[in-house]
């Protein structure tokens, strides 16, 4: 038996996706929504539509008078079931575009399960422009269109291919609970005030992240979850309050295991879901931190194309070695110790004076302050507002290192390594969206790892993680976090803390970050260090980390692990840029449900069960 044919139920014996030219002459039951209707008079064509496809009903007056006279109150998305038999469509009427178009059902019989009102979109239409907090206000409605329904179907079958594979490798599937307690993970919790306990509140997990630690203490060895994750931030396209991840841990391993197993298994689902879709690089690219910010100014690089950014320095020495180029801006910038860094767009020489403005406009915007540019001419000359002040042999030493050839247009940023590796590698996604250069099939992707483990907060005077407060350090560096002038809660923005490398690493896809995580600091006495160093008094480590520091000295296995987010990986397997286009019921860019109207006020009696008052919002700063 078929997977649709299993789906037959009282109302239908096959889905309107399912009939071919070999059920001719069958008997056959349809029920779905009224896609599109058709009326000749005698003849009524039905497109009618589920999920699973469209199959085109005819009702014909002559054979089946109550049947038509009951299709012709058929309106679009009633939801109707048809009795009739298989045919064969009358050659040259065949829809080539459909599954099902072969055939047609010739009805018998029409039976109206529910009437609708007239849509405030088109449900039929896939390419009419539909405002999207219509689309969300009425997301019921959105899901019957057939983009959107094909989105969720690629969801699923990529989160049911993710538990297949973890199963298959000897993991474990543990559900976490969603009312924990309040833990640094870099963005606000979502609180749930105690009504048996007033005063006190529970906080919406941003992460499991120590929940599945104390499973690998637990000897579970190997965990995964679909996890549903919630952060009060800020939202853009690739975020929303509540999000699911893959959260997955494995003890016994070093960093080359953890990367090697999800590696595969991403290899695994992405071919299972989209075998349609390449993968550019097996095994995939593995580039450290700070070459990924050197070469695409991203710790996310889309490698699917190239414009790679290039260190202009060398060519703007003199003989000496000093800065020497005759601009003097990039002299300056130079001499102060920042950087001079370019990309080049390809073909991109010609561009007119408004595309130009446009282009420094976007880097002001993306913290630049100004944008060089330089088109190269026939002979390999430079054009631009600073050519006049290059050499000859200037001219040609920046054209080298650019790898600029005739038509090109080279762009220059000169400030600090941060900001100008920031910028470029922003304008380079930008340029490389509008010249087309990425292949849209292509699935491009790589990891970058040993991130730096702290960056110095001069305002609190500590040192943040970059990324999990929890990740283990290189061991070439741990002797870095345990070297200290003094008394452990001294903390310096000169300690050699700050030159350590973390095992942290990251996949990539397409200049998306898919997911990050690390081999974790499993012992003890140096977990209460790194958290010292990123400002935790004894006291405030018990208090926010008690049960997992306690949970050590009973033995922790060396363990680490990974998330992956589940909303951005089916955005990109469906070629969308927001995962709101691949969530069921999404938030707005404001936090709202624009279909269920939450948030909303609760009721008077619910903030008295829980010792609450409203005393308003404070004023924003």
């Amino acid at each position: 038996m078929s997977a649709q044919r299993s789906l037959a139920t009282p109302y239908r014996t096959h889905t309107c996706g399912e009939l071919r030219a070999d059920d001719a002459g069958a008997g056959a039951k349809l029920a779905g929504w009224v896609h599109r209707r058709r009326d000749y008079g005698k003849l009524i064509f039905i497109d009618l539509r589920d999920r699973h496809g469209i199959t085109q009903v005819v009702i014909d007056a002559a054979d089946a008078p109550e049947a038509h006279a009951t299709a012709s109150r058929l309106r679009s998305e009633f939801v109707v079931a048809f009795d009739g038999e298989v045919a064969l469509r009358q050659p040259g009427t065949e829809n080539a575009k459909l599954a099902t178009g072969a055939v047609e059902l010739q009805a018998r019989s029409v039976r109206i399960l529910n009437e609708a009102k007239t849509p405030p979109f088109y449900v039929n239409d896939p390419d009419a422009p539909i405002d999207e907090s219509l689309r969300l206000k009425y997301r019921y409605l959105d899901i019957r269109r057939e983009q959107m329904a094909r989105r969720l179907v690629l969801r699923s079958e990529l989160v049911q291919a993710i538990r297949r594979v973890h199963h298959d490798n000897g993991f474990v599937e543990v559900e976490t609970p969603n009312l924990i307690k309040s833990t640094p993970e870099g963005a606000r919790d979502f609180i749930v005030p105690s009504r048996l306990q007033p005063g006190t509140v529970y906080a919406l997990p941003q992460s499991p992240q120590q929940l599945k630690q104390l499973l690998m203490v637990a000897g579970i060895d190997r965990y995964f979850q679909i996890a549903r994750c919630f952060r009060d931030e800020d939202m853009r396209g690739d975020r929303q309050p509540e999000f699911t991840q893959l959260d997955l841990e494995m003890s016994f391993v070093d960093e080359d295991a953890v990367r090697g197993f999800i590696e595969r298994m991403i290899i695994e689902v992405t071919q299972a879901t989209t075998p349609e879709r390449p993968i550019r690089d097996i095994p995939f690219p593995v580039f450290e931190y700070e070459d990924a910010m050197e070469r695409y100014g991203s710790d996310k690089p889309d490698i699917r194309f190239a414009m790679e950014l290039f260190d202009l320095a060398p060519a703007l020495a003199g003989a000496d070695g000093a800065p020497s180029s005759g601009f003097r801006v990039f002299d300056e910038t130079l001499a102060a110790g920042n950087r001079v860094k370019g990309i080049t767009a390809p073909g991109m020489g010609g561009a007119t004076r408004r595309e130009i403005d446009d282009l420094t406009e976007t880097a002001k915007r993306f913290g630049a302050k100004g944008l060089v540019h330089l088109s190269v001419q026939a002979g390999g000359e430079l054009h631009g507002p600073i050519a006049k002040f290059l050499s000859a042999d200037t001219q040609a030493a920046i054209r080298e290192h650019a790898r600029a050839g005739e038509g090109d247009l080279i762009l220059v940023v000169a400030d600090g390594a941060e900001t100008a590796n920031d910028v470029l590698g922003r304008l380079r996604v930008e340029l490389g969206a509008r010249l087309g250069l990425a292949d849209p099939d292509e699935l491009a992707y790589c990891w970058v790892h040993h991130f730096p483990m702290y960056k110095w907060d001069a305002e609190g005077h500590r040192w943040d993680a970059t990324h999990n407060p929890f990740s283990g350090v290189v061991p070439e560096d741990e002797v870095l976090l345990t070297t200290t002038s003094g008394d452990l809660d001294v903390r310096d923005p000169g300690d050699p803390a700050g030159r350590a490398k973390a095992m942290q690493y990251d996949v990539a896809l397409n200049g998306w970050e898919l997911g990050g995580g690390s081999v974790r600091i499993w012992d003890p006495v140096l977990l209460a260090r790194s958290f010292n160093l990123q400002g935790y008094t004894r006291e405030q480590m018990r208090e926010r980390f008690g049960a997992i520091l306690d949970a050590f000295e009973y033995g922790a296995p060396p363990h680490g692990g990974i998330a992956l987010g589940i909303d951005r990986w089916a955005a990109l397997l469906s070629y969308q840029t927001n995962i709101r286009e691949v969530m069921a019921f999404p938030k707005t860019q404001s936090g709202s449900d624009l279909m269920l109207e939450a948030p909303s006020a609760p009721e008077a009696n619910q903030y008295e069960d829980l010792g609450l008052r409203f005393v308003g919002v404070p004023e924003r700063r």
